[in-house]
């Protein structure tokens, strides 16, 4: 059974408020007004008002908590453009941290280890975390020893690539232990 839609006219989009406030929209008696081409200080808000409706431009509060409030002559849509592109700048710029997992058992045999241990070099050079840990399945458990000697082998074996960030703890039926990757000297 399909569901009908209530009948009647749609209620009315709302319109995201912008993020500052601009030309009349400023409620204060003075603004601090900044920016190219303008005489900077302290105006009345008629006379800011006056002077962006000369340039053909809007006046926007940039900073509303200052005292008296920071506003700046400019081209708001432009404004808010470069904005959004300095956010995705930014964005781009970070860096994720990738965090790759590899999982013992707590009687691993010494080929799987060497294998692994291929994987976590590779991992680490790549610059990426490695976080190793020891599964214990059912009475598996009583091997905690065995399980934290073969993470601090582990560890051991990759000193040369790799610091040690977290040592082995257990939580629940995991042992774990977290290498970073050493920094790269330039």
């Amino acid at each position: 059974m399909a569901l009908k839609r209530p009948s009647g006219p749609r209620p009315p989009m709302r319109k995201k408020e912008p993020d500052h406030r601009i030309n009349e929209h400023i409620r204060v008696p003075e603004v601090r007004l900044v920016g190219d081409n303008v005489e900077q200080g302290v105006f009345p808000t008629r006379k800011a008002l006056e002077l962006a409706d000369e340039l053909e431009l809007d006046l926007v509060e940039i900073s509303p908590n200052a005292v008296p409030p920071v506003c700046k002559i400019i081209d708001y849509s432009k404004f808010i453009y470069e904005q959004k592109k300095k956010q995705k700048e930014i964005k781009a710029n970070a860096k994720q941290t990738v965090i790759k997992e590899i999982r013992f058992g707590p009687n691993t045999s010494e080929h799987d280890f060497e294998f692994k241990l291929k994987h976590a070099i590779r991992f680490l050079e790549a610059g990426e975390k490695v976080r190793a840990y020891v599964h214990f399945k059912g009475r598996a458990i009583v091997f905690k020893e065995q399980g934290e000697i073969l993470l601090l082998r582990f560890a051991q074996a990759l000193e040369d690539c790799g610091k040690v960030e977290l040592l082995p703890k257990l939580e629940g039926k995991r042992m774990f232990l977290t290498l970073a990757p050493k920094a790269v000297k330039k």
